[in-house]
């Protein structure tokens, strides 16, 4: 039976195959879209690997070298030496589309000309260690963004992904069973019609003929009468 009440008729028989044929269709895209989406995520999940590490081992490297320029300089001449930076930085945000999914690209600009020049201080009293430091977190700077830039997209895309995954199962498991139930049973339905109304009209053409068959021997029997 089906699950929900529909009307036995052609016509509703009709749109429902139409909307069948729509469904698998959308099933089949929205599967590849699921498939496509997963093999990014992957991608995306790899790299954020690599970027992790990178990030780890730049800032594990810039503060071993901090710690070593805390202990060599007085903590008064650390403060003044990083009291004034010389470089700003501006980021800039657009997005890429990823399988309808618009995930963030992050751009950095830097105020001075010169985007090495990161050091805010003289050399004469400060540490090389300090240089060093300065120079990894530098360098670390443009992996952290992108390492941002990627975990956002790993959630948007593993958002994306469960979204898709729903309406696939809805469509496997829900939609499309009911509707394939439904176009069985309207066509049980008229099938049981069709044989229903052969019957009557078999009934109906013995009736006639019966009819025709008892008139014909009356007619008969009078004129048998006449002639006697």
């Amino acid at each position: 039976m089906a699950k929900k009440a529909v009307t036995p008729t052609r016509m509703v028989l009709n749109q429902l195959k139409v909307r069948l044929k729509t469904a698998i269709r959308g099933h089949k895209l929205l599967k590849d879209k699921r498939d496509e989406l997963m093999r990014q995520f992957m991608d995306v999940v790899r790299k954020n690997k690599v970027l992790r590490t990178r990030v780890e081992e730049g800032l594990t490297e810039a503060f071993g070298a901090l710690t070593v320029a805390g202990a060599v300089m007085s903590p008064e001449m650390l403060g003044q030496a990083l009291m004034y930076p010389r470089q700003s930085v501006s980021l800039d945000m657009s997005f890429k589309n990823i399988m309808s999914v618009n995930v963030p690209q992050y751009t950095f600009s830097t105020s001075a000309a010169d985007p090495a020049d990161i050091y805010p201080y003289g050399f004469t009293q400060t540490s090389g260690e300090l240089d060093k430091a300065m120079q990894s977190l530098s360098r670390v700077f443009e992996d952290m963004l992108e390492l941002a830039q990627v975990e956002k997209t790993m959630q948007l895309l593993a958002e994306e992904i469960e979204r898709t995954r729903r309406r696939v199962n809805a469509l496997e498991y829900v939609m499309i069973p009911e509707m394939q139930e439904n176009i069985k049973y309207i066509s049980m339905k008229l099938a049981e019609n069709e044989n229903s109304t052969k019957v009557r009209l078999m009934k109906v053409k013995d009736m006639v003929l019966k009819e025709a068959i008892e008139e014909r021997r009356a007619r008969e029997g009078r004129i048998t009468e006449n002639l006697g």
